[in-house]
């Protein structure tokens, strides 16, 4: 009975979500349904609108008012081109409306009909022919209705050019007549200029008055082109002509006069070459008064200024130049006198090198320094003796002179210092030998003091081994003998050699001191220990060891022995002998 009631259950459940699927089903045809029928309505409402759009722009191109601007040509036709203007006008006129409007109305019929049949792949294509037609009959009409109002509108607009021109020419012509004798013997050129724009007006009341109108632009364009270059002409001729006539001129007058002055001085100004740029310069003055004359004058003032900038340049370098000269001098003077005193240096090691050498046992690079300074030394000569002799031919300018000799100076400072480097090292090595030859004086007088002190106090007995370091200082001290005999000398085995003798004397010389005191303070300690033999046998006892001790050479022993002893009767002696023998 469950499982019959289970079924019932999932026949139900499957038939609700059939039916479900099937309500889904149906809705979305509906709604798809819908909206294509809602796209198609307002896809043929945009057709509509665009033949609607077609029809208005039509009827825009023919209520233009051609007619009416072609009635108004014929009250100015007086002549035969422009009879022949209007003609070819109402060809065109009349072709615009049998032609292309009427062509336009079968179109737009023909769109009406295909809509209304329904037929919309032949719309879309007819459509865009006749978008087509639309804009060659707006752009015919167009074309024509502007040439024609242009003639129309002639009258007025050149009238009006002109006049702003006749107000410009007027201006540039009172300009003229005040500053008339600035323009010197261009002025008479500049007066015929004038008279020739003043034809040009006249001509153009004459085709005016014929309605020539073809000839009128030209006449208006040509009269405008002569105003604009009278206007450069009357602004630029004065400052032109002042430029090469007058301040170029003096110009090259004074640089002629410096130059001549500067030469006889014997300055080397060959590298500037004036005579020939001055004389180019006056040759192309002369081409552009020439053309300025004809009133050509394009990038003359551009070619004058670059000019008179060169010619200015000139005087700069003229001044460099003495400039240069008085510093030249200058340095020429302290450059000789450090180069006397480095060649002499040189020269005098360079001389001596072979008996250094033998002096010395100098190393491969000490030489190569003194090689290299040497030669580096010869062709600075050789290039200052060059250099000299290229100002003696004025083959150079001081300017250039001046370059190379602080090349000069800054290689003569390196060859100083290279120079420095070398006399260091062999004032190192000579001041090394007195150093050594004094330190063995005093080392000597250090064995000396040890063997004086020695005697001066008669010591019971000496330890060998105070011998042996005597002897190895004395052997020591032979041997910076021996090196100083040497040739060459070899500095850093004498400088061994005087370090380990001088440590050694040092040595004996403490050793000795160390020795004589301590024997003296034990000497003293016995005979002041004295007085306290009766009272202890045991410090007799003591005292009696640190004198056999003493006579055996232990002194330290000795000294121990009797400050132990005396501490017993005398607490603290011990601080008190130790601060006394510091």
């Amino acid at each position: 009975m469950i499982e019959y009631i289970y079924g019932k259950i999932e026949v139900i459940i499957l038939d609700s979500l059939l039916l479900n699927v099937i309500t889904c089903t149906i809705i979305s045809v509906v709604v798809i349904t819908i909206v294509l029928i809602v796209f198609k309505k307002r896809r043929i409402k945009a057709y509509y609108k665009e033949i609607e759009y077609l029809d208005k722009e039509k009827n825009l191109i023919e209520s233009a008012p051609i007619l009416i601007e072609l009635q108004k040509v014929e009250t100015i036709i007086k002549n035969e081109k422009m009879e022949e203007k209007y003609k070819n006008w109402q060809d065109r006129f009349q072709n615009i409306k049998n032609d292309n409007i009427s062509k336009l109305n079968d179109m737009i019929i023909e769109l009406d009909m295909l809509l209304n049949k329904k037929d919309y792949k032949n719309y879309i294509i007819s459509e865009a022919k006749a978008e087509l037609e639309l804009y060659k009959a707006r752009e015919a009409t167009d074309t024509l209705l502007h040439e024609i109002e242009d003639i129309n509108e002639s009258e007025e607009k050149y009238r009006t050019l002109i006049t702003k021109l006749k107000s410009k020419y007027r201006e540039l012509s009172n300009k003229f007549e005040k500053d008339k004798d600035s323009y010197e013997e261009v002025a008479e050129i500049i007066e015929l200029q004038f008279e020739n724009i003043e034809k040009r007006f006249q001509d153009f009341e004459s085709f005016m008055e014929k309605n020539e109108y073809s000839e009128v632009v030209h006449i208006v364009k040509a009269v405008d082109a002569m105003i604009d270059h009278m206007e450069i002409v009357i602004k630029e001729v004065p400052d032109l002509l002042l430029l090469a006539t007058k301040l170029i001129p003096k110009r090259i007058e004074q640089i002629n006069e410096i130059y001549d002055e500067m030469t006889e001085n014997n300055f080397p100004l060959d590298y500037l070459n004036i005579e020939y740029n001055v004389e180019e310069s006056l040759k192309n003055v002369n081409k552009i008064l020439d053309r300025i004359k004809v009133l050509n004058l394009e990038d003359c003032m551009f070619e004058l200024k670059t000019m008179l900038d060169y010619l200015d340049s000139l005087f700069k370098e003229f001044e460099d130049e003495k400039i240069a000269r008085h510093n030249f001098e200058e340095e020429k003077v302290n450059f000789e006198e450090k180069f006397q005193k480095v060649s002499s240096v040189v020269d005098d090691i360079y001389g001596q090198v072979e008996d250094i050498k033998n002096m010395y046992d100098l190393t491969d690079r000490d030489i190569t320094i003194i090689d290299e300074v040497n030669i580096r030394l010869k062709d600075l000569t050789r290039e200052y003796k060059l250099s000299l002799t290229a100002l003696k031919k004025k083959r150079k300018p001081y300017s250039t002179l001046n370059k190379d000799l602080k090349t000069f100076s800054n290689n003569l400072k390196l060859i100083e210092e290279d120079l420095d480097v070398a006399l260091k090292s062999l004032g190192n090595m000579y001041d090394d030998e007195l150093r050594a030859r004094e330190q063995l004086d005093e080392i000597q007088e250090l064995l000396k003091q040890s063997r004086t002190k020695i005697r001066s106090y008669k010591l019971p007995f000496i330890n060998n081994n105070y011998f042996v370091q005597l002897s190895e200082a004395n052997d020591a001290i032979g041997e910076i003998i021996k090196e100083l005999e040497k040739k060459p000398i070899v500095i850093k085995v004498l400088n061994t050699r005087v370090d380990t003798a001088r440590d050694l004397a040092l040595k004996v010389f403490n050793a000795t001191n160390e020795m004589v005191q301590t024997a003296s303070t034990v000497e003293k300690l016995i005979v002041y220990g004295n007085k306290y033999r009766v009272m202890n046998s045991g410090i007799n006892d003591n005292l009696n060891y640190a004198t056999e001790l003493f006579h055996k050479g232990n002194y330290d022993g000795a000294l121990e022995v009797v400050l132990q002893t005396l501490e017993t009767v005398e607490p603290g002696i011990r601080k008190s002998v130790i601060k006394y023998a510091k």
